[in-house]
């Protein structure tokens, strides 16, 4: 068994018997090489054993677990010292004829059950902490996948209303391939409510929905743009984060939609080697005044920003996205490491 301070806490109990038993045989082990070994016998130590336990496990099982310990602590305080008097009392039908001096016997005693409580709080201490850490930490897993589940249903929306309107225009031309359009739709957005709301899928089913998208909007664009698609991939089962490539796909549809003229090219690669992904968006590019922006494009960055915090989530440290934006090109390199 690995030792980790989990598998420590579940040998608890052992380690509380083979403790005490250690505190049980210690004068023996410590008199052992002496004329005549330890002279008390095991009644002895089986009784200063108990009254040694009876203060330790009052606070660690009930004292350190309260809130009021201010007031309790005068209690117990007189507690030790009633029970250091009891055990004294005791202790002398063991020591017939011996003298011993009462008060040091005594505050022997009340040190004795200090000490061992003092290290049973640090005990108890270390538990309460690595609860607590325990605890801190489920509670970042279950709030980065909340704000996961967040970015997700952002993206839904924004790809489905891209896509209504791609086919909205197709009805107004009453375009034959709109029924097409409507159930590459469908197979697009059942993709978003089964496989997009799983924490991996495989790459193959990814890329489909990629392409089927790039379908959507290649028959809505056709004359205004021409699209470059290429992959190269190892392994099509490698599994990846659903929806993650999809906003850089918009993007780049959404930056060419805008412009006028012709055969704008969107160039778009994805490939996967020996665990590493990398993701490559190229499209046409022009800067436009603020205030010549319509609505809709002033949000387009909504996608980019949702992918990257989606990223700082899914690969800390393990990705890099970089953007720029020269002249009349738009590029986006994306590089994880899965």
């Amino acid at each position: 068994m690995k030792l980790t301070f989990q598998n420590i806490i579940k040998l608890e109990p052992v380690l509380h018997v083979l403790f005490w038993c250690l505190v049980l045989l210690y004068p023996y082990i410590k008199f052992f090489s002496n004329d005549g070994g330890y002279s008390m016998g095991l009644m002895h130590e089986l009784l200063n054993l108990i009254f040694n336990m009876i203060p330790v496990y009052t606070m660690y099982l009930w004292f350190f677990s309260i809130n009021n310990k201010r007031r309790i602590a005068p209690f117990i305080i007189l507690f030790f010292v009633s029970l250091a008097f009891l055990e004294f009392y005791i202790d002398g039908f063991f020591h017939t004829g011996d003298s011993h001096n009462y008060w040091a016997g005594i505050l022997t005693n009340f040190i004795s059950y200090s000490s061992l409580t003092i290290l049973f709080f640090a005990v108890y201490s270390l538990k309460e902490l690595y609860h607590k850490q325990q605890e801190l930490d489920i509670a970042a897993v279950k709030n980065q996948e909340a704000e996961l589940r967040v970015l997700k249903s952002q993206i839904n929306p924004h790809f489905l209303f891209n896509t209504l309107n791609t086919i909205y225009v197709s009805a107004l031309e009453r375009d034959y391939k709109t029924p097409d359009l409507i159930l590459k739709l469908s197979d697009s957005f059942r993709y978003i409510l089964t496989e997009g709301q799983k924490s991996k899928v495989p790459l193959k089913k990814e890329i489909r929905h990629i392409k089927d998208y790039i379908n959507l909007q290649d028959e809505r664009l056709s004359n205004k743009i021409i699209v470059d698609w290429s992959e190269d991939i190892d392994d099509y089962e490698e599994k990846i984060p659903p929806l993650l490539f999809i906003s850089l796909v918009e993007n780049a549809f959404k930056y060419s939609s805008m412009l006028k003229g012709e055969k704008h090219l969107i160039l778009l690669k994805i490939k996967s080697n020996n665990e590493k992904l990398t993701f490559y968006a190229e499209n046409s590019f022009k800067e436009i005044a603020e205030n010549e922006l319509e609505n809709d494009w002033k949000e387009s960055g909504i996608g980019l920003e949702n992918t990257k915090r989606r990223l700082q989530l899914l690969f800390p440290n393990k990705h890099k996205m970089e953007i720029n934006k020269r002249g009349e090109t738009f590029k986006v390199l994306l590089t994880i490491q899965l």
